[in-house]
């Protein structure tokens, strides 16, 4: 019989093996409660307390709260499959910072930090990927084809003019510039940093599609920098637009330098960069890369505070005064690296996944059968993956994997592939291969966590505690709180048998609030309330009548509540409103009353105290249909953590 994902939650008591050393403290209803169990929810639920409980006095809540969540197990609730799927979820997720390898994606963090250290020269040859795996196969061919030419001496940036697809750099002869860290591919980054200056890379696959990279010149990382700057635009202007925008500059220059605290003003009356005009031609923090070559060289160059002469781009003639820079945040990239491996669109994430997989296949004895792999990826290759493929899996079946001695076959695998339908060829040997890695991850981890139920303490506490908690609160809403709450009929009977204990000391007002923009409305809503005969229905055909026009509120409120109230019932002072929509304000069906007229006026303490003889009730019958005895010498020696 094959292993399922309820494992650890149906077989929850039986996978949590009970040791010599953690002795049973006490039996509630058949299970066994083990001394760690106790122990840990005891000192957790002391530290949440100013007034401790003894150990007697905690255990006998303690057999109440395992005997609710034996009932709900009773009532079939661990069975259903939301539930289920919400207890595997969460076992799940607390068993993830065991199963990280830290060591393995700390080594994957820090070798980007070296690289974020520096800045590299990228050049590039590149063809885009399409979404036609036969046309990707062809670009491939021709970017080997390319790396033969270049091997054989071709010269790199003419190459990049005639061959590139990416425009940025193609007339460049594929100089991109000066990179950073972070901003692109990590295939292409780890190539780009690692790669000799003048040296030829083979061709690297990214998403995006293939490259030839030619190494270049290092720098120390300069981290980003913050301007202000004054624009006056050239671009799409004639000869003699453009000399003007260069005269305007020039005396623009002249102004800021003979008064450098006047360059906020003249940038925000003068620069035609309207957005950072209206910030007085502050710019963001930007780093390398982010701006055009030479208004970046011009911005790092400068000494904080310093103003550059006119400097031309592509944009029009810019002058620029330094703020400040910042140095490389290493730990921030570092951070930021670490949540990029998450994704599965991270290469990295593949490295980090193989590893665990390596890691736990020697732990629970798992395999992976190599001539099934080869002989579907063969059949992946030639014929595609469609609906016809994946019913081959369950008709004909073959071993896939081994995990912990339980055998695995493609029927196994099957209903994980039954959307896939991917073209002949190696994109669908890749996207075999990565639903057979992932299936074989699933039960590998399956098998460690049963394991960290076995050997940790923590994590066995705390999924104990989750599911005995679920357990808990979906059992108290069906027996006590839905109950209750629902219960009309009941709450009105239990209302009027209990009066006298509902009194109160102060009178209260009560009615409904009307607050509306003048006399008329007012008046239209005093006529229309008046010819609704059924009261039950007022309310709501007020609201459906006058809506936005009027807001309409039921109050019981004592004196000093609502001073719109007080003023009406009470003989308060006048009072303005507070919304200026509203400036009249009356009550409909108004009246002071001495004690509650019905069970909606004190409907919440009516319902706790109607929930508690349901929790009394219940708990009674608890008592007699789950006996609980406990090892008064195993209690006795359970030890309270010290604060």
């Amino acid at each position: 019989m094959k292993k399922t994902a309820a494992v650890g939650l149906g077989t929850f008591a039986l996978a949590v093996a009970f040791a010599a050393k953690d002795p049973v403290i006490m039996t509630v209803g058949g299970e066994k409660v083990p001394k760690s169990e106790f122990e840990y929810l005891y000192n957790k639920n002391a530290e949440q307390q100013v007034n401790q409980q003894t150990i007697e006095e905690y255990a006998e809540l303690f057999k109440l709260y395992k005997m609710k969540v034996a009932d709900a197990r009773a009532a079939g609730i661990d069975t259903v499959s939301k539930f289920k799927r919400e207890m595997e979820e969460y076992r799940h997720d607390l068993a993830k910072p065991y199963l990280a390898d830290s060591t393995f994606i700390n080594n994957l963090a820090d070798e980007a930090v070296e690289r974020a250290k520096e800045e590299v020269v990228a050049r590039h040859i590149m063809l885009f990927k399409t979404r036609d795996p036969k046309t990707n196969r062809h670009l491939r061919e021709k970017a080997d084809s390319l790396l033969g030419v270049l091997k054989a001496g071709a010269d790199f940036a003419e190459v990049a003019r005639a061959e590139s697809q990416d425009r940025s750099s193609k007339s460049r002869g594929g100089l991109m510039g000066w990179i950073v860290a972070g901003n692109f591919p990590v295939e292409f980054e780890e190539v780009a940093y690692n790669l000799g200056e003048g040296k030829l890379s083979n061709v690297v696959e990214t998403p995006m599609g293939y490259h030839i990279l030619l190494g270049g010149k290092h720098r120390p990382a300069r981290g980003k920098v913050q301007v202000q700057h004054i624009l006056k635009l050239t671009q799409g202007k004639d000869e003699a637009g453009q000399a003007k925008a260069l005269q305007q500059i020039d005396s623009l220059y002249n102004v800021v330098i003979a008064n450098p605290e006047s360059f906020s003003e003249v940038a925000s009356k003068n620069s035609e960069d309207p957005g950072s005009a209206r910030q007085g031609g502050m710019l963001p923090l930007f780093g390398t890369g982010e701006m055009v070559a030479e208004f970046d060289s011009v911005s790092f160059a400068l000494p904080d505070g310093a103003i550059s002469k006119p400097v031309k781009t592509a944009y029009g003639y810019h002058i620029i005064k330094k703020i400040g820079s910042q140095g490389p945040n290493l730990n921030a990239f570092r951070s930021q690296q670490i949540a990029r491996m998450s994704s599965p669109q991270d290469p990295r994430h593949a490295k980090i996944r193989k590893q665990q997989n390596d890691k736990l296949a020697k732990r629970h004895k798992g395999s992976l059968d190599a001539k099934t792999i080869a002989m579907l990826e063969a059949k992946a290759l030639n014929s595609g993956i469609d609906s016809l493929f994946v019913v081959s899996l369950s008709e004909n079946p073959m071993p896939l994997a081994k995990v912990e001695g339980e055998k695995y076959s493609t029927a196994d695998l099957a209903p994980r592939m039954k959307k896939f339908d991917v073209p002949a060829g190696e994109n669908a040997v890749e996207a075999l291969n990565s639903a057979i890695d992932a299936f074989y991850n699933t039960k590998l981890v399956y098998a460690e966590e049963d394991y960290l139920l076995k050997t940790e303490p923590d994590y066995r506490n705390l999924l104990k505690e989750y599911v005995d908690g679920s357990l808990l609160y979906e059992i108290s809403v069906q027996k006590v709180w839905d109950r209750a709450a629902k219960d009309t009929e009941g709450l009105e009977k239990f209302f009027e048998a209990n009066r006298d204990n509902y009194k109160w000391t102060e009178p209260h007002a009560k009615g409904y609030l009307v607050q509306a923009p003048n006399d008329s409305v007012a008046e239209q809503i005093k006529i229309f309330a008046a010819g609704i005969e059924d009261n039950t229905e007022k309310i709501f055909k007020l609201r459906e009548e006058f809506k936005n026009v009027a807001q309409f509120d039921r109050v019981l409120v004592t004196k000093g509540t609502n001073a719109m109230v007080d003023n009406l019932m009470f003989g308060g002072d006048p009072v303005t409103p507070q919304s200026q929509k509203y400036t009249v304000y009356f009550m409909l069906e108004p009246r002071v009353i001495m004690e509650p007229e019905d069970v909606s006026d004190v409907k919440g303490m009516v319902t706790s105290d109607y929930q508690n003889e349901f929790q009394n009730s219940w708990e009674a019958e608890l008592k007699a249909k789950y006996p609980a005895v406990v090892n008064e010498k195993v209690l006795k020696s359970v030890s309270r953590k010290k604060n």
